[in-house]
């Protein structure tokens, strides 16, 4: 008896809370639901994946659950529930952190790095430099409006450990553990102790096991069997042929493809004999001028339709040279024609980025528009 009026008095004078450390059943229910219904937000806190939330959202959602709002209930007040709180805090259920706001030159410090890491990749990379200093000044510029809008910080560890109505960040140590796990645990502890009662199965269901153990064997057998044979078909072909012929049997058999296309084609037949080099050189030449004739005829179809277009332009404009014309005078005559050329150049560039732009431009000629005013004063 005076050892523990002793121990109280020690506990006494030195403020610890005489209340027990494990929580109780509706301490674990309140916590339960409290992760389930109040948003939490993920970070690092002492290089550890934590989830945290803040203390005014928590008391709200207490607030309206089923402890504020039955017969009987247990929070009235926004006190009772931070008081509850703060018992299950102390109860190790979760604890305070202090969010610090992350500095401007730590920031700055990250920023360089990725920067020297950036030039350094730019320098060899060679043209890909521009590209990636335009991307990396768009993300500077996003960073920067982010930063603005929300300030970073990181978590630390809060010296005062108590529950406070604020803005404060709780991170949850309760962590219970879902009902698959449970459900995987039991399935595998049934298994193991299944598999050891196989003596006393029934007889036919001990013979179809066996049957199936056998068949699994059987074709694990056959794989590998394959394997070895393919090999060694295509070693024998390689040395009578002196490298010339490549015979493989079942060629994905040990790529990474699915089950049906691992045995699919049966074969794969090379020739890689003294011409291999120039048909290969000739067909990757022909490949080219392919994609060449491919790339000119894409670029040629708009200019083809700038010239039909042209061409039906073309007419009515001919007429109006050949009413302007005067025998007396030539000078006048080259002058027209060189205006009609040039209104014909202005049309094809006009159709030709319209094809090539695929934008629909109205295209109006100068007399169906109505004259300005001003160029009647003149």
């Amino acid at each position: 008896m005076a050892d523990k009026r002793k121990i109280k008095k020690r506990k006494e004078e030195f403020g610890e809370p005489l209340v027990s450390e494990k929580p109780t059943s509706e301490e674990y229910a309140v916590a339960k639901w409290l992760k389930a219904n109040v948003p939490t937000k993920k970070t690092k806190f002492l290089n550890h994946h934590v989830e945290y939330f803040t203390g005014t959202k928590a008391v709200d959602a207490l607030l309206t659950s089923k402890w504020a709002t039955g017969n009987n209930p247990i929070f009235i007040t926004r006190h009772d529930v931070t008081d509850y709180l703060h018992q299950m805090l102390v109860h190790k259920l979760f604890h305070r952190a202090k969010k610090v706001p992350v500095s401007e030159q730590e920031l700055k410090g990250k920023k360089k790095k990725d920067r020297d890491n950036a030039k350094s990749g730019d320098e060899k990379d060679g043209d890909k430099s521009q590209a990636s200093a335009c991307e990396s000044k768009d993300k500077d510029g996003k960073d920067k409006e982010k930063e603005k809008k929300k300030r970073k910080i990181r978590l630390e560890m809060h010296m005062e450990q108590m529950f406070l109505d604020s803005l404060d960040a709780y991170v949850w140590i309760y962590d219970p553990m879902p009902w698959y796990y449970w459900l995987c645990g039991a399935l595998v502890v049934f298994g193991t102790i299944g598999v050891c009662m196989f003596p006393l199965w029934p007889a036919t269901v001990r013979k179809g096991v066996y049957y199936l153990s056998v068949a699994a064997a059987a074709f694990l057998v056959m794989i590998i069997a394959l394997a070895v044979l393919r090999v060694v078909v295509f070693c024998l072909v390689w040395i009578l042929t002196l490298s010339r012929h490549h015979l493989w049997l079942l060629p994905n058999l040990t790529e990474d493809v699915g089950f049906f296309a691992s045995f699919w084609p049966l074969y794969k037949y090379e020739y890689r004999g003294p011409g291999y080099q120039s048909d290969k050189s000739s067909k990757s030449k022909k490949k080219r001028k392919k994609d060449k004739n491919s790339d000119e005829e894409d670029e040629k179809t708009p200019l083809v339709q700038a010239e039909k277009q042209a061409e039906t332009v073309s007419p009515p404009q001919t007429k109006t040279v050949e009413t302007k014309k005067e025998p007396s005078v030539e000078s006048n005559v080259q002058e027209d024609a060189t205006v009609t050329q040039d209104k014909l150049s202005e049309s094809e560039s006009e159709n030709s980025q319209r094809s090539s732009t695929d934008r629909d431009f109205e295209m109006i000629e100068p007399a169906d528009v109505e004259p300005d005013p001003k160029d009647n004063a003149t």
